[in-house]
């Protein structure tokens, strides 16, 4: 018995020592949300950690591993803004890490921006670009708006519950609840906040808790990802309006597809027109290859879209931009000259007219509070007009419709 002890007592010891090194950490990522300890006993919180088996855990590590590339870069910006980087999991809750997720409410991009509250934090939304798309841009939206969120109800957790519920809904719930402490929040009986977002925070939660957790990492499949994540970043690079992501894939030696994943607010595969460089991300082992190939050359195209309307056709399209309508056919790929109502056609522009075509102030993005007759009146032209160039049957109007004024 005194030998099976002797042989057995580092093994309790060490698997004693991990559980109160574990513990400290897991009470240490509470303090970061400003959670009580006792919520670590949370069934439901505990439930989501556990997960229903492998399927769970594989759908957690593959977002993790396609977020590889740029969860250091989210860090870094989470704690530039003094947010807790365990946020990090709010942003998977999110989306998953998907840059392109999509809801049906109409919330795209990695922290799941709605149009509005996007435009309120400066990303920017049009024909050329969506930054709801961009992980940097986004991310640094994301820490503005929930350091405005900390600042407003004080605790890191009850910013997270606001983030998904909306702060006046949460300013609601606490007043209701005479207090902001979580358990009562959390009550399921009162039903002090939604369901939604009761399991919201919870899950976050449990979503740090695996990420954190050493061990459960060490005994899966996916050990690798301990170091990966710390070995692969993103550099940031300026290139001029108009430059193609297949020309700098080209030249850094990289698939464009790969490229493309990286710059998903791209909507086409040019940067847009009208500013003078825009930021383009690479990988970081790219950058000296790009410092190395990349020369800013005088572009000597640029690229406008159009949106096929009533009586187009390829020829006077070309003739407007002075582009000849094969070059526009052999551009969009189009084999017979017939057009459809809305179709977008990528217009190359020589950049002696560029000036004519590339400005954005013949478009209005709707804020609230907007109408047809307050924004004909703001822009001098007349509510017709602005139902003719949009195709509008009615006089209603959504948050964040880009509206056509002119050409």
């Amino acid at each position: 018995m005194r030998y099976f002890l002797l042989l057995f007592l580092p093994l309790l010891l060490s698997a004693n020592l991990y559980y109160t090194s574990n513990h400290n950490k897991e009470l240490l990522l509470l303090e970061s949300f400003d959670i009580k300890p006792s919520f670590i006993y949370d069934p439901i919180m505990n439930k989501m950690r556990s997960g229903d088996g492998n399927s769970k855990n594989k759908i957690f590590f593959r977002a993790m591993e396609d977020a590889y590339i740029f969860i250091p870069a989210i860090k870094n910006i989470l704690a530039k803004y003094n947010v807790p980087q365990e946020f990090l999991y709010l942003a998977m809750a999110e989306s998953n890490f998907s840059t392109k997720a999509y809801s049906s409410k109409r919330a795209t991009g990695l922290w799941q921006f709605m149009p509005y509250t996007a435009k309120l934090f400066g990303l920017k939304i049009d024909e050329y670009v969506d930054e709801r798309k961009d992980f940097i841009k986004s991310t640094k939206a994301a820490s503005k708006y929930l350091s405005s969120l900390h600042k407003r109800f004080g605790k890191w957790y009850l910013a997270a519950i606001a983030y998904n519920c909306g702060g006046g809904r949460l300013s609601r719930a606490i007043q209701k609840a005479g207090t902001d402490d979580l358990s009562v929040l959390l009550d399921p009986r009162k039903k002090y906040l939604p369901k939604e977002s009761r399991f919201y925070i919870r899950k976050i939660v449990a979503l740090a808790l695996m990420g954190n957790d050493e061990q459960f990492l060490l005994h899966s499949e996916y050990e690798y990802l301990l170091n990966r994540a710390n070995a692969y970043s993103v550099s940031t690079v300026k290139v001029p309006s108009g430059e193609s992501l297949k020309r700098i894939a080209s030249l850094i030696n990289m698939p464009v597809k790969e490229l493309k994943k990286l710059n998903r607010h791209l909507k086409y595969d040019f940067v847009p027109p009208y500013a003078k460089e825009y930021d383009l991300y690479i990988p970081y082992i790219k950058l000296s290859e790009f410092k190395q190939n990349y020369k800013s050359e005088d572009i000597k195209n640029i690229y406008k879209v159009h949106i096929v309307s009533n009586g187009d056709n390829l020829w006077n399209i070309g003739r407007k931009y002075k582009v000849p309508y094969k070059i526009i056919m052999g551009f969009n790929s189009l084999k017979t000259p017939r057009l459809k109502l809305k179709q977008k056609l990528i217009i190359p522009i020589d950049k002696k007219h560029i000036k004519r075509y590339i400005s954005t102030k013949s478009y209005h993005l709707v804020k609230r509070g907007d109408s047809l007759r307050s924004i004909a009146k703001a822009h001098k032209v007349s509510i017709k007009s602005i139902k003719a160039y949009n195709n509008l049957k009615t006089n209603l109007i959504k948050v964040g419709d880009r509206l056509k004024l002119y050409e």
